[in-house]
């Protein structure tokens, strides 16, 4: 549906997380490179930044390499390296002119130097920016993300900075990497895979899960109205009833 449907004045998503999946296939289909399919998925990150900056989206979090990733060709790993420092080269003045903050999470000490460089200007630069927020998850992966932060709770609670009564959910989701990331809305996931892959495991407890067969290079701005339309559709109960729910609709 489009944004003149009946819907679009409805409810938004706070935060919406995306799994990026298919640039590969999207270039074997082509008969291209896969790091052309990367480049091409460059092209959708920019559109879904200005679909949620437009539209009021606060929140955007890509998945753009996992932890398992590092297991792919090294040539491919560099391809990706260096496309990631070509995107922030490319669209940091866009982002910090339309008041975007850049952020990121996962095990950045393992990037590479000169991406590592890149990420803290990028950081720096947009640190005061308040309209919207893009985290890239980058070396990220959810169960690392939770070993991580009962890490944190455990030596917390050997030094005395905690007790054991103050353990609560929140409290130990002030030790994950999105301490100041609203818990997504909608998750996202092109490519035609159903499963979550390790992303945001905790952060995910409540998302409302898209899925479609749609490649990400593919993914446009009316692919984006039928995953927020979607989302519309649904009723949120957390764990409530349906009559102790009003219909966002």
């Amino acid at each position: 549906m489009s944004p003149d449907s009946d819907l679009s004045t409805k409810v938004l998503p706070t935060h919406v997380a995306i799994i990026m999946d298919g640039n590969g296939r999207w270039a074997k289909k082509r008969f291209m490179p896969r790091l052309e399919g990367h480049r091409q998925g460059a092209k959708s990150v920019r559109r879904a930044v200005e679909f949620c900056r437009r539209n009021g989206i606060k929140y955007l979090t890509l998945y753009a390499f996992s932890t398992e990733n590092w297991l792919r060709p090294e040539s491919e790993v560099s391809g990706l390296m260096k496309l990631l420092s070509q995107f922030i080269d490319s669209e940091l003045d866009e982002i910090h002119k339309n008041d975007i903050k850049f952020n990121i999470i996962g095990e950045a000490d393992r990037l590479p130097t000169f991406v590592r460089n890149k990420i803290q200007a990028a950081l720096e630069r947009t640190s005061n920016n308040r309209t919207m927020v893009l985290t890239v998850a980058l070396s990220y992966g959810g169960r690392q993300d939770i070993v991580s932060a009962a890490l944190k709770v455990h030596d917390a609670l050997m030094t005395g900075k905690l007790t054991r009564e103050d353990i609560s959910e929140g409290i130990f989701a002030s030790y994950l990497n999105t301490v100041s990331l609203p818990d997504p809305d909608l998750l996202i996931r092109t490519g035609g895979e159903i499963r979550i892959s390790n992303f945001l495991l905790w952060q995910l407890a409540y998302a409302e899960l898209y899925f479609t067969d749609q490649l990400w290079p593919d993914f446009d701005e009316q692919s984006f109205w039928r995953a927020i339309d979607e989302f519309r559709s649904r009723q949120r109960r957390f764990g409530k009833i349906s009559e102790q729910i009003k219909s966002p609709l």
